[in-house]
Formats: structure tokens, sequence, C-alpha cells
């Protein structure tokens, strides 16, 4: 089954995008709203993915009531305000993912040292890619998958 979009196009569900994506490649499942907590979970433990993934948001309440759900679930903290910045240590997250804007080294020392993972979005610059990387950023998400693998495709 398929939901459909405004354009009338049809949108996969969780669990066929997990059983079509999970073996070969990291998943960022997103929440963007409170209450679907428990159907992202059933989604994941019916068809768990065989790479690393992510379940990640903006919101605390959210991650809380998730890691009530299943302790041992991958999280990650999605941050885009000086506010967000201050709590995101107090977060049950693997992977912090700040805007790029707000990422620099001591800050990825910071999330390693931590034993978290560091991704930053949205990056579309390609010597900015390469910065960050220097830097030891474990992810890049950007909106040109194309330019982000030229840049790294003979690294």
């Amino acid at each position: 089954m398929k939901l459909a979009d405004r354009s009338g196009v049809g949108l996969p569900l969780l669990e066929q995008v997990l059983e079509q994506f999970g073996q070969r490649a990291f998943l960022d499942v997103e929440l963007k709203v409170p209450g679907n907590e428990e159907s992202v979970i059933a989604a994941v433990r019916l068809h768990p993915p065989q790479n690393e993934f992510v379940v990640s948001t903006f919101y605390p309440e959210i991650l809380a009531t998730l890691h009530d759900l299943d302790a041992n679930l991958p999280l990650g903290f999605i941050c885009d305000r000086d506010k967000a910045m201050a709590v995101w240590r107090e977060m049950p997250i693997r992977v912090f993912l700040p805007q790029d804007s707000y990422v620099h080294p001591s800050l990825i020392d910071e999330v390693h040292a931590r034993c978290q993972q560091i991704m930053t979005w949205t990056v579309n610059d390609a010597s900015r890619m390469r910065e960050l990387a220097a830097w030891g950023i474990d992810g890049i998400i950007s909106d040109d998958p194309r330019l982000l693998y030229q840049t790294f495709q003979s690294a």
C-alpha cells in the first residue's frame, strides 16, 4: 500500500522503505510530529535494517517516548536553534545532527568524546564538505547527492 502526496504520486510506507533499502543504505527515519513512535518501532522490528540507521527528530519529547519504548533504538537529535544546542547533551541519543552553521572542530571532538556520532545538514558546497570531512564529521546530508558523491569519489 502507498499513500499519495498532493500530486497523487505514491509515497512508500516506512515498511516498504525498510524492506527495499534496509539491506544496503544508511537510513535516517525522521519523525516530524509526535504520535507515530510505536508504529515506527514496530516497523523497524518487523524489517530491521541490516546497516546502520537512526530514528531522528527535532523534538525532545519524541526522543523521550522512543527511548522509553525501546532503549536500544538508535536515536538522533536534529538541531537548528541555539536553545537546542544547549540541551543536546541531555538527550538519549547516539547521533547528534546539528545544522551545518553550528558545526566546528571542537563540537565534533566533544561529540566523539561522548562516543556518539555527529552528522550535519544541509551541505551543498564541495569545499565545505571537504572541510567537514577533514574535521572528522561522521556524515553529511546534502540536497545534491551527485555533488556529495563527486566530492568524495576518489577519497
